[in-house]
């Protein structure tokens, strides 16, 4: 007599039933394995859908490079119009000068760039000589342009104070600036200098040297000038004497009224005597033509 097994004692491999699932996957191209169904083909589809990303839009690829295009412009802007940069060289130049202080292996601050090696080294030559005999320190300073003073003198003023605070300091001191830009220059010092050098050579390197020879952009000759003339006067040596004052003065292009008179006259003249020609000669032709038939 056979034995009944319920149905849910079945073996599950007995009780599958067919699903659309099934018609999707491919069976096994190995025969002999154990599992019913190859799970390669839903390896594969799930890779797909890894691999696969959205494509942006072109609305949002539109506002990208809008926002990178107003952050450059931006960026530009910022870096023109920022106060925190200087717009030139001028302003920084002479705050340098009066922050870094007198230079110690020479006697020249030349911020503004105009001297050459050569003039360096005979004013070098020149005040150490000077320094070491009379016990007088010069140091000569080149500017482009002042925006913090009036003038070179009052600048001049401010380096000598900064530069040497107390009269002590300052006493043996001399300072001359030159603006290459205005082309002006500047000679200050403290007591026992302008002693020394008096009020004469002082008042004509101010007026004479410095002035003159940068108004023809010879700054170097301007320097060393000077500098032989301060050292004269600290030497009691005769005065060398500045560059003469050249008389650019000219002369004018206007004519005056006598002269455009007469030039008036002349030109009356040579006008009527074209217009007689250019009436006169032709009528004669014409008739000389007529008068032959």
């Amino acid at each position: 007599m056979g034995t009944i097994f319920p149905p849910h004692s079945l073996s599950p491999l007995l009780n599958i039933k067919p699903s659309p699932s099934r018609i999707l996957l491919a069976p096994c191209p190995q025969p002999k394995s154990n599992s019913l169904f190859c799970s390669k083909p839903i390896v594969s589809s799930l890779r797909k859908n890894q691999t696969s990303s959205p494509k942006p839009s072109s609305g949002t690829s539109w506002l990208a490079h809008a926002q990178q295009g107003l952050a450059a412009l931006a960026i530009s802007l910022a870096l023109n119009f920022s106060p925190v940069l200087f717009n030139g060289n001028a302003l920084a130049s002479e705050f340098d000068v009066l922050n870094e202080g007198p230079p110690k292996d020479s006697y020249v601050f030349d911020d503004a760039g105009v001297l050459s090696r050569v003039t360096r080294s005979d004013l070098k030559q020149l005040l150490s000589d000077l320094e070491s005999r009379k016990n007088f320190r010069i140091n000569f300073i080149t500017v482009r342009k002042l925006t913090s003073k009036a003038d070179a003198f009052e600048y001049a003023d401010q380096v000598l104070e900064r530069w040497y605070p107390s009269v002590e300091e300052g006493n043996n001191k001399g300072i001359v600036v030159l603006v290459t830009s205005q082309k002006e220059g500047a000679v200050t010092g403290g007591p026992a200098f302008v002693e020394a050098v008096g009020e004469k050579i002082l008042d004509a390197t101010v007026s004479e040297n410095l002035p003159v020879l940068a108004t023809d952009e010879k700054y170097n000759e301007a320097i060393f000038s000077t500098a032989k003339r301060l050292a004269a006067a600290i030497d009691g040596l005769p005065d060398p004497g500045g560059p003469t004052v050249k008389d650019n003065k000219r002369e004018s292009n206007f004519k005056t009224k006598e002269e455009t008179e007469e030039k008036r006259g002349q030109f009356t003249l040579v006008v009527g005597g074209l217009l007689v020609i250019a009436f006169v000669v032709p009528m004669a032709q014409y008739y000389a033509y007529v008068s032959k038939k």
